[in-house]
């Protein structure tokens, strides 16, 4: 990272809203829960909050003897220490970053005050191994060697390894050699920890929800090894593996369905660097089936994956969209795995990884905004309809490796090599840059609005032979979309080898190699389901601001364009106006409702500039005329599309889903049609001359036209809240039949009711079943409010802590409002503490859900203190 400096840009815009916090964030209050614990002076400082807050009042710092046990030990907030870690790390990454003083002084202090702690705990004699630090006892640790379940214990070693982990980055980019003493130490007491353990013990820990989540542990004690050359911590990082999901992937099965995302992935990133240290082969070949298995099968346009942080069955995205998905945590170590595996095979598919979640969910996971107290960075990244991101996140994992994430933006952009030979840099990602290329004395230096605008310029500041790789991004390559130039020469055929453009020369200073992108909007389909789509324009993940809460329809035939892209409007703010709504690119920061997916439903047969009222009917087979048309692009002609159009309309007359004459109607329509800007309106004489149109099947009659009329008042939100009527209408009369969710074909008679939920129903007209076309709709609904749970549990005698649940089983929680003298709104339901009072308190609780329904006000009333 010393060799790269980040110029101003989309990416510099969240790096400096975390260098302005971490510039001004009290090293005290990261160290409060340590120095609590070890019977510490805190210096006044109260801890971050949230999760790393100081426990229950009645915990001690036990040991795995003096554990009073679950039924006796009063305990709380049991992954605090986790946040320290991560603001070491993103000092001694932020120092390295800007070389600015202040980061590298503030981790000093926060090593010395570990240093402090690690002493003052070893000092009590109370615990197995002087090396020990944590801001809790060694209990956790012990219970979890006994296989105590997520609930009495966190995940102690997560935390213990964010804790090696910023120390290591202390030592690395800071230069503290107490750093690396005190992360030794710590490091030679998980060893003795972890030696009297048997590997199916060990299996069986990690084994457990939660519980069992070790985080990195692999990847510090290997990058320990690394550093000391000690073989003891290269042997303890094989205790931290999961051998069920690495054998199965050697064995090329997937076994990842129901497995907890980021419980799982630090674990993929210790066996790369295993790997580098060994040369164990096995290692790199797992990690690359297990990623297989994730991208894109499990991965949401944004590069995010799981949902509820859980990964869902393979080559499943948009039966995955939940109201929890995309952890940040978890796009963290993908990028971590796809950075290591591109060092090692140079396949442009991680740099296209690194591009997709690095822009659009990371930097787009950081709000907007400034904050001296907040990382203000995002848990998950919702994919969901209407989804609200909810920014914050203060002693949160995510708002941990959030602090992180933003201030290694100029991560993986830059990739060099010499190999005794020509300098070789591959650029992967186009962010705004200067690398320091040692061997031939001076910088490159990448200029670009990228990806609000496509041309990217490279300002060669040496002199040498270099081999320069631009990555030519997924979506354009293999197209005529981008143009490659050499101080200011087009390269008429640019040499593109890999998935990169290749410039070798012995460049002078001053030589600028320039490459222009267009920025198609375009839709990309889930692999699950093709008429569930998100709109992307170039690199940038578009998000359509909308209130529903029920997943849009759009119509996009009317707006393609002769290459299948979408027509649109570039905004200034990097987002688009398109198929009638707004969009913001995920990278934005914004707060507004968006929905990254859309549902494409074509109901009438259209073409840009040229509408018609044909029905776009549909086979129970799922054929359509216009799905099986775009199925061809992108056309490299007007002529090439016509042939096309009335191939599909011959195949659709054929079928009985057109008659001849709306088939007629239809070859007019696509004459007329400007998706190719034609200079002057074509007739559909010449068009048909000039594509060779043959004549049509004659008097051919369609089937009916059919539609789902759902009878009711839905609500702004998109749901039905009241109980709708759903009709199947066919015209002219015919009789008909219905299916709900996928079940049995029934005659169509009275009106249908349909419970709460999300329903998909499908009406068809009698006949034969190759010809009787189909009509669909999705109804949601939902009557009822949340459920909503309040419970207080007794901290001593002067605090409570309370827990404020809702649950909604049909359109999820929205949000929960709870009030005493001041107000909070959160969606993810944590506990939180109040101070009692000489009086007593009265808390009112309300929960609305997505739907648009609200509960009553629930009151609830906190004693007094000392009552």
């Amino acid at each position: 990272m010393q060799l790269v400096e980040l110029l101003p840009g989309v990416e510099s815009r969240s790096r400096e809203q975390v260098l302005h916090l971490v510039r001004v964030y009290p090293v005290d209050r990261v160290l409060a829960v340590f120095r609590a614990n070890a019977g510490l002076d805190t210096l006044g400082a109260e801890p971050p909050g949230a999760w790393e807050d100081h426990g229950h009042p009645a915990e001690r710092a036990w040991n795995e003897a003096d554990y009073p046990g679950v039924e006796s030990a009063s305990t709380a907030n049991l992954l605090r220490g986790h946040y320290a870690g991560h603001f070491l790390s993103t000092l001694a990454l932020s120092h390295a970053a800007t070389g600015e003083e202040v980061f590298r002084s503030k981790a000093h202090e926060v090593v010395a005050g570990l240093a402090e702690v690690q002493a003052a705990l070893a000092a009590t004699g109370g615990f197995s191994h002087p090396g020990f630090l944590a801001a809790y006892g060694e209990w956790q640790f012990s219970r979890l060697e006994e296989l105590a379940p997520y609930g009495e214990i966190w995940a102690p070693y997560y935390t213990c390894h964010k804790i090696l982990a910023g120390l290591l980055d202390a030592h690395e980019h800071t230069g503290s050699e107490q750093a690396l003493d005190v992360a030794v130490a710590m490091a030679h007491w998980v060893i003795g920890r972890i030696a009297r353990l048997d590997r199916a013990h060990l299996q069986r820990m990690w084994s457990l929800y939660i519980a069992g989540e070790f985080g990195g542990m692999g990847e510090s004690l290997v990058k320990l090894h690394r550093v000391t050359g000690e073989a003891s911590f290269l042997d303890a990082a094989a205790a931290f593996e999961v051998d069920r999901v690495l054998d199965a992937a050697l064995e090329g099965r997937d076994v990842l369905d129901g497995l907890h995302a980021n419980q799982h992935l630090p674990m993929l990133v210790a066996h790369l660097e295993q790997y580098e240290v060994t040369g164990d082969v096995r290692y790199l070949e797992a990690v690359r089936v297990l990623w297989d298995q994730l991208v894109p099968g499990r991965t949401f346009a944004h590069g995010g994956t799981g949902e509820g942080e859980l990964w869902g069955p393979p080559g499943t995205v948009a039966g995955s969209i939940g109201r929890r998905n995309a952890e940040s945590c978890a796009t963290y170590n993908m990028l971590k795995i796809a950075r290591y595996l591109f060092e090692h095979t140079l396949d442009v598919k991680y740099a296209d990884h690194l591009e997709r979640a690095a822009l659009n969910h990371i930097t787009g996971s950081r709000a907007d905004v400034d904050s001296d107290t907040s990382p203000e960075v995002l848990y998950m990244f919702p994919v969901d309809p209407g989804a609200l991101r909810e920014y914050g996140n203060v002693g949160t994992c995510c708002g941990g490796t959030g602090l992180e994430s933003h201030v290694k933006q100029t991560e993986a952009v830059w990739f060099t090599s010499a190999g005794g030979g020509t300098p070789v840099v591959h650029l992967a990602r186009y962010v705004p840059s200067r690398l320091t290329v040692p061997e031939l004395g001076g910088t490159l230096t990448l200029s670009t609005r990228y990806p609000r605008e496509g041309a990217v310029a490279v300002r060669c500041d040496l002199d040498g032979e270099l081999e320069l790789r631009l990555r030519i991004p997924e979506w354009a390559r293999g197209t005529s979309s981008w143009r490659l130039r050499v101080c200011g020469a087009d390269v008429a055929e640019p040499a593109e080898q890999d998935g990169f453009a290749v410039v070798r020369r012995t460049f002078a200073r001053g030589d600028v190699v320039d490459v222009d992108f267009a920025l198609p909007v375009r839709l990309e389909p889930t692999p699950d389901d093709p008429a569930v789509v998100n709109l992307q324009r170039g690199p940038s993940v578009l998000l359509a601001r909308d209130d529903r809460t029920t997943m849009l329809e759009v119509a996009p035939a009317g707006h393609r364009l002769l290459d299948g892209t979408i027509d649109h409007v570039a905004l200034p703010d990097g987002g688009v106006s398109a198929l009638g709504l707004t969009f913001e690119p995920a990278w934005s920061g914004g707060s507004a409702r968006h929905h990254t997916y859309l549902r494409a439903v074509d109901t009438v047969i259209a073409f840009h500039g040229s509408p018609t009222s044909v029905p776009n009917r549909r086979g129970q087979d799922g054929w359509s005329f216009l799905g099986a048309l775009w199925g061809h692009a992108p056309f490299a002609s007007f002529t090439e599309f016509a042939r096309a159009v009335h191939a599909e309309a011959v195949r659709a007359v054929s079928t009985g889903l057109l008659s001849t004459a709306e088939a007629g109607d239809v070859l007019a329509a696509a004459a007329a049609s400007t998706l190719d800007s034609p200079p002057a309106p074509r007739t559909s004489a010449g068009v048909g001359a000039l594509a060779g149109w043959g004549p049509l099947p004659a008097a051919v009659v369609a089937a009916p036209a059919v539609r789902v009329r759902v009878l009711g008042e839905r609500s702004p939100s998109g749901w039905y809240t009241t109980t709708p009527s759903i009709v199947a209408q066919v015209e002219p009369d015919a009789a008909s039949e219905v299916s709900v969710d996928g079940g049995a074909w029934t005659p169509a008679g009275a009106p249908l009711e349909v419970a709460d939920g999300v329903h998909h129903v499908r009406a068809r007209a009698l006949g034969p079943a190759s010809t009787a076309p189909v009509a669909e709709a999705r109804v949601a609904v939902d009557t009822r409010p949340p459920a909503v749970d309040v419970r207080v549990r007794p901290l001593g005698a002067t605090g409570v802590q309370v827990t404020v649940e809702a649950q909604d089983e049909t359109s999820g929680v929205d949000r929960i409002h709870w009030r005493t003298p001041e107000t909070f709104w959160a969606v993810y339901q944590e506990p939180f503490t109040r101070q009692l009072r000489e009086d007593e308190q009265v808390l009112e609780v309300t929960a609305s859900d997505r739907a648009g329904n609200a509960t009553p006000t629930h009151r609830v009333v906190l004693p007094a203190a000392g009552s």
